[in-house]
């Protein structure tokens, strides 16, 4: 039997001990390495070549959807899929965008996990059934998708902000809260505190203090 060689990588050891145990409990899949952040998922794929790479976004150094760019922009062979525990708009239209075949959320059961590993696999792709929403209503509504992930063309823009994140960045410096923000722009809060995580990742800030003294610094606002 042709075992499906697999890379996991997630920054919490016992999500990958959890996740390794319930895909080696099936003959043909075999875990033939682990990483805890993008930059080791880049190395274990280059090193051993795995059929699949299954991998967290939120984690140290490189996110996964970075990562997974990184991997398509190289032509690597590999086939990802994104397991996470966030279903916002943003961080699927991402992950599809950079080249990932499948995308799952952690609560995910174990048959439709393996399922998706086998699609994936077979050449196909697999997007549970709530991402598989979001990505038809974008398909439905292009403006809206477009809006979401054209980036901002500013020249004053040396983070590489998307619009959606510049205009996050104005709300949250003029005193608003997710909540407010998310009722403004009417997304959801869960959206709205991703925009606000890619802010400080993509600026490299902290908190707020520092958020503001950069968006000033270079103009942004």
């Amino acid at each position: 039997m042709n075992q499906t060689t697999i890379v996991l990588v997630d920054d919490h050891s016992l999500v990958r001990d959890g996740i390794r145990a319930l895909l080696e409990s099936e003959q043909d899949l075999k875990v033939i390495g682990e990483g805890a952040n993008g930059n080791e998922a880049i190395q274990l794929v280059e090193e051993k070549n795995p059929d699949i790479l299954i991998i967290d976004i939120r984690m140290p150094y490189k996110t996964g959807i970075e990562a997974v760019e990184q991997l398509s922009a190289a032509a690597s062979n590999v086939k990802c899929i994104i397991l996470s525990m966030h279903d916002s708009e943003e961080y699927i239209l991402l992950s599809v965008a950079a080249g990932a075949k499948g995308y799952l959320l952690k609560d995910t059961g174990k048959t439709e996990f393996i399922k998706a590993i086998h699609t994936v696999r077979d050449g196909g792709k697999y997007y549970s059934g709530d991402i598989s929403d979001v990505l038809v209503n974008n398909l439905l509504n292009p403006v809206k998708a477009s809006e979401s992930s054209t980036k901002n063309t500013r020249t004053d823009n040396p983070f590489d902000l998307t619009n959606k994140e510049i205009q996050v960045l104005e709300l949250v410096l003029s005193g608003l809260t997710n909540k407010q923000i998310a009722e403004k722009l009417q997304n959801s809060k869960r959206t709205v505190e991703t925009h606000r995580f890619n802010l400080m990742r993509k600026m490299e800030v902290k908190n707020l203090m520092d958020l503001s003294k950069k968006a000033q610094e270079f103009g942004l606002v």
